[in-house]
């Protein structure tokens, strides 16, 4: 073992001995940090965009709007609510225990191990790392190596705020982060593919660890008849495309009612050549990169799969190789035995599917893994009822995409397939946090007058209490 894996297990040593104190800290002293946290990385935010170009090629402007914005928002949030989450809340005791009272008192869970991805590289490391400094716990980074320049912000961020027995961030590969997995930590917290969830979960049930399993899948955007083509157009190249398409919560595939399926196809067109200057023929300064070589071949092959399975190229098409460029893409006819419709395309590439009425769209969705997030475009109450009464997914959206992100009042997080838990705002704060049952009992108790040896006499009085309970 080499000399940086070996100094893993005394950064996880020192964590855990500094749980105990941190355990005892008060709100202030919680949100003290997570005052500090936010202004370095205000201070630094020049420097996070930087990195964020050298790794995936965004613009200053994207930048801002899906990585800055969502950390500043995240911890704003929890700086100004942390005090009412850390309440002990009182809670009622039935009648055959009225001699007791009871709370239930949120404490942090200890020592915690953030494995963040490579595609929101700042936001997904720091969103979880301010719900699990705000539940009191000591915090372990391992950034993806496919975004090293995000990953080395990370680490100079990290440690002008915390001590590194706190918060630490340790740079690697996926023996770095086997090495992570093999140390009792006491949460876990994955955002990734559901295959490497799945080794996620496995690592962690060697020690029983609690864990979060942020997860993707096909997230299936629907269109019916009663929606506003406009709309839906460029909300869907808009938030498909950002990030060339390399979002969890991406619109995987389209469900076209087939009278709509023509005027959809010319309003994402529109959207693309008025989004990105060179109408999507080569790389715009607007437009995101493929992450690195390997993902670039996986999408282009999803891309000749499907071709070769007789789809329709509607729009886009491109490619690039030596600028990792694929452009925004919209197929047809797309065979149901093809790779783009049973993997994560997780790249700029949209199928399109028509259907004639909304119970085979509904019967569609029913038929695979429940997504992250389901997006209807519709005006249509009844269909609106529909989709929330007979599909399961992570989120559900009606008119628009991914904006659910915003709102750090709702629960960020898939189901089964899509992901195991859920964070932002409280939710965070409790899924980094146990939920302590604490009791006390007066001098008295009935229970005194029901031990053994059971008469009849108490017997009589056990079930008196049992038709009063």
């Amino acid at each position: 073992m080499n000399s940086s894996l070996k100094n893993i297990a005394g950064l996880f040593l020192s964590q855990k001995e500094r749980c105990s104190s941190l355990s005892k800290s008060t709100h202030k002293e919680r949100k003290q940090k997570l005052k500090n946290l936010l202004n370095n990385f205000m201070e630094m935010e020049g420097e996070a965009i930087e990195a964020l170009s050298l790794d995936l090629k965004k613009s200053p402007t994207e930048s801002v709007v899906s990585e800055v914005l969502g950390v500043k928002t995240e911890a704003s949030f929890a700086i100004k609510n942390l005090k009412s989450w850390m309440r002990a809340r009182r809670v009622s005791s039935p009648a055959a225990v009225f001699f007791t009272s009871a709370w239930v008192r949120p404490e942090p869970k200890g020592s915690v191990l953030i494995l963040s991805p490579w595609n929101y590289p700042i936001m997904l490391a720091l969103n979880p790392l301010v719900a699990a400094i705000a539940s009191g716990n000591t915090a372990t980074i391992k950034p993806s190596e496919f975004a090293p320049a995000s990953g080395k912000f990370l680490k100079k961020l990290v440690e002008k705020t915390f001590s590194k027995n706190e918060v630490a961030v340790v740079l690697g590969n996926q023996e770095t982060a086997k090495e992570l997995l093999s140390h009792p930590f006491n949460h876990v917290f994955f955002t990734g593919s559901p295959a490497t969830g799945k080794l996620i979960m496995s690592a962690a049930a060697k020690h029983l660890s609690g864990i979060t399993l942020e997860l993707g899948g096909k997230s299936p955007v629907v269109v019916d008849e009663s929606a506003n083509i406009k709309e839906a157009a460029w909300k869907i190249a808009f938030y498909k495309f950002a990030n060339a398409g390399q979002t969890c919560t991406a619109p995987d595939y389209i469900l076209c009612h087939e009278n709509k399926k023509a005027a959809l196809l010319a309003g994402l067109k529109e959207n693309f050549d008025a989004f990105f200057a060179e109408g999507g023929v080569g790389p715009s300064p607007d437009y995101c990169q493929i992450v690195n070589q390997t993902h670039f071949e996986r999408v282009l092959g999803y891309l000749e799969d499907a071709k070769s399975l007789g789809a329709t190229v509607e729009v886009g098409g491109e490619a690039d190789k030596d600028h990792l460029f694929i452009s925004p893409t919209v197929l047809s006819g797309v065979s149901l035995d093809s790779k783009i419709m049973k993997e994560e395309i997780f790249g700029p590439l949209m199928p399109i599917i028509t259907y004639k009425d909304l119970g085979e769209a509904i019967a569609f969705i029913r038929e695979r893994e429940k997504p992250l997030a389901l997006y209807l475009f519709s005006y249509s109450g009844a269909a609106q009822k529909r989709i929330t009464e007979e599909t399961s997914s992570g989120a559900l959206l009606f008119n628009d995409c991914l904006i659910h992100h915003t709102n750090p009042n709702l629960p960020f997080g898939g189901i089964n397939n899509s992901g195991l838990g859920s964070y932002h705002g409280k939710y965070g704060f409790d899924s980094f946090s146990h939920e302590k049952a604490i009791l006390k009992s007066s001098s008295w108790s009935p229970f005194r007058l029901m031990v053994p040896p059971y008469t009849k006499k108490k017997h009589s009085l056990v079930n008196m209490i049992k038709k009063f309970s």
